[in-house]
């Protein structure tokens, strides 16, 4: 497998970054108690480092969401798993591992709303801008990667190399 991916961003180039967006959310809520919700399974990585270092007083949540069946794309979404917090009143930070069309963060932020959340905002670890179809923009970007398939710290192919320390760009798919 090792010679079938490249390493694009290093483990310590995570933890660098994962620090400065840590130290830009406590900045921008200092005096606020957040609900910082991760979108499994991809984010659980991104978000535990996160969480650990923002240095405020958090609750913190989990949801999952699919359009996927049988690894094609459906045209609803499925929630496998809602939080479970109370968002009324309240400003919540969505952490995800990538923001790639942005349909399920869109479908997600709309289930949101509907909860009368005071604000929300997206912390993505990756971002792919170019693969956008609908109009969402990430309040907080670890990284913008270009198109490709890239895999660890999170990122899966077929529910592997999520464990992976880095993250790496997959030379041929196939080939996985």
């Amino acid at each position: 497998m090792k010679d079938n991916y490249k390493v694009i961003i290093t483990s310590q180039e995570i933890q660098k970054r994962v620090s400065q967006l840590a130290a830009q959310i406590t900045a921008d809520y200092a005096d606020k108690s957040p609900v910082v919700i991760c979108m499994l399974k991809g984010a659980v990585y991104f978000f535990t480092d996160l969480t650990r270092q923002i240095n405020l007083p958090i609750m913190i949540d989990f949801a999952r969401l699919s359009s996927y069946r049988n690894g094609t794309c459906s045209s609803e979404m499925c929630v496998i798993a809602d939080i479970t917090a109370t968002i009324t009143n309240k400003d919540v930070i969505i952490v995800e591992d990538i923001v790639d069309s942005g349909k399920t963060l869109a479908y997600f932020i709309e289930m949101l709303k509907a909860k009368n959340p005071r604000s929300i905002k997206i912390c993505a670890f990756i971002d792919k801008l170019e693969r956008r179809e609908v109009d969402i923009k990430a309040d907080y970007v670890g990284f913008d990667v270009p198109c490709g398939f890239v895999i660890g710290y999170g990122l899966d192919y077929a529910e592997k190399y999520r464990e992976l320390p880095f993250v790496a760009e997959v030379i041929d798919p196939s080939k996985l």
